[in-house]
């Protein structure tokens, strides 16, 4: 038998407070009942003694002292899971806003996932196409990895997430199943409208799991949805055996209510304001990505973030960095000479690239061509410096041939257009015809024979 709790003890911004609580713990799902009317959900985020402190999800408006009837669930979160969800639109919390119906779920699922056993995680190899040649080439996306996306205020990191999600696939000759779960955080209504439009538009919605998140929603739900896409997420890939690509939007949003939400409960802030847990938050998050022995599926992520004033050291950027395998850096000046996407490639890296691009994955010249193309733009970062100093005039043959080559890098190859879908042996191909431009002497980081077959091949064709 459930007790009923009459009445609270404070209120508190998002928070309100309980007494003469019994058996409750912490995460657990409670029902407040307004004036005997309206219901809204909360989760416990604090005990003392009998104290409970508890986190209410559609606010806070309309409860006072006396009006609530307050109910244990005895269970935390869960989120209602089957295979109908794909194709789906979910509220930040796990409830359809699409107007098809409730979910009739094959299970129940709590938002915080399973504990997986470190042992039966597997190595990610093989990676996923996602028609974007700075990436695909460069910084190459592995399933089970979690490889964020740095941009800034005003920078087309929506617009990119949208390509992704169209154009995403495990390459052209697979025949395993992929879909993508898309999550975002305080997005403004014409933001959520956009995606939602865009992905109905390119025919991929069927394969979407969509939750979103809106600015003018409470601020407690950002908290939980990136948990709840990632528990929709590991049901898909886990028990269903799908890949699955998630991609969260916007991180920033994220650490934003987590500091509002702290300052409510009165906590001793941290770096810039944030709550000392930020890191561990961060973490438990990112670190629900991967492949598990024995299992088909995997899960691997594309965590976006906003850095406040473009500042890389800023903590939410800074422990991303700590936790993914890499990042892909969007940058100011390069949108600002119009280049789509303007993916800065020098600051960019994907720390597991390595074993799953190549012979058997991609094309055996790919690490070789991603490593010349890396040496060769940072030297034209160089002779740019020294052409700022003496005048492109007094450069010598040579440095001007690198300027020649960023310039094209930067429009050719990083450059492509937002309904561009190219394959790896596209952009590859484009690689070899940059660095064409290049004499051959001057390609020190690729392998004599690759050289021979490939720098040759190219220019004959």
């Amino acid at each position: 038998m459930s007790i009923e709790y009459l009445g609270l003890s404070e209120i508190n911004g998002p928070l309100v407070a309980l007494e003469g609580v019994q058996n409750a713990s912490f995460d657990e799902i409670v029902e407040i009942t307004v004036d005997e009317k309206e219901k809204k959900l909360g989760r416990i985020v604090e005990i003392y003694e009998d104290k409970a402190v508890i986190q209410v999800f559609k606010g806070t408006d309309n409860i006072s002292l006396k009006n609530t009837h307050t109910k244990l669930s005895g269970h935390p979160l869960e989120i209602a899971l089957s295979p109908d969800i794909l194709g789906r639109t979910f509220n930040g919390i796990g409830q359809p806003i699409d107007g098809l119906g409730e979910i009739i779920p094959e299970k129940k699922e709590d938002v915080n996932g399973k504990p997986l056993n470190p042992v039966t995680r597997e190595y990610p190899r093989n990676y996923i196409r996602t028609g974007i040649s700075a990436i695909d080439g460069l910084t190459t996306l592995i399933r089970g990895q979690k490889l964020p996306i740095f941009s800034g205020n005003g920078l087309p990191h929506d617009q990119l997430a949208a390509q992704i999600v169209k154009q995403a696939s495990l390459g052209d000759n697979s025949d395993e199943e992929f879909a993508i779960v898309f999550a975002a955080m305080g997005v403004k209504y014409d933001v959520a409208n956009f995606f939602r439009r865009t992905f109905e538009e390119s025919g991929v919605s069927s394969h979407v799991v969509m939750f979103l998140n809106l600015a003018n929603d409470p601020v407690v739900e950002r908290l939980i949805t990136p948990k709840v896409a990632l528990t929709a997420a590991e049901y898909l890939a886990f028990e269903k055996s799908m890949h699955i690509l998630v991609i969260l939007t916007d991180m920033t949003s994220f650490a934003e209510a987590m500091r509002e939400v702290s300052s409510s409960k009165g906590e001793i802030p941290s770096r810039k304001g944030y709550p000392g847990y930020l890191y561990s938050e961060l973490a438990t998050i990112y670190e629900r990505a991967g492949i598990v022995a024995g299992v088909n599926g995997s899960v691997t992520q594309l965590p976006i973030l906003t850095m406040p004033n473009d500042d890389i050291t800023h903590p939410i950027p800074d422990l991303t960095g700590y936790i993914t395998e890499g990042q892909i850096v969007l940058d100011r000046a390069m949108h600002g000479q119009s280049i789509y996407p303007p993916i800065n490639v020098l600051p960019s890296l994907s720390r597991l690239m390595k074993d799953g691009i190549g012979a058997g994955y991609t094309r055996e010249d790919h690490q070789d061509i991603a490593n010349q193309l890396f040496s060769s733009y940072a030297k034209v970062g160089e002779a740019r410096n020294l052409a700022s100093v003496i005048g492109e005039d007094e450069l010598s043959p040579i440095d001007k041939k690198y300027l020649a080559f960023g310039k094209a890098f930067e429009t050719e190859f990083v450059g492509q257009g937002a309904m561009e879908n190219r394959s790896i042996i596209d952009t590859l191909n484009i690689g070899w015809r940059l660095l064409r431009m290049l004499p051959k002497e001057e390609l020190d980081r690729v392998d004599t024979k690759i050289l021979d077959k490939y720098y040759n091949a190219v220019q004959e064709s």
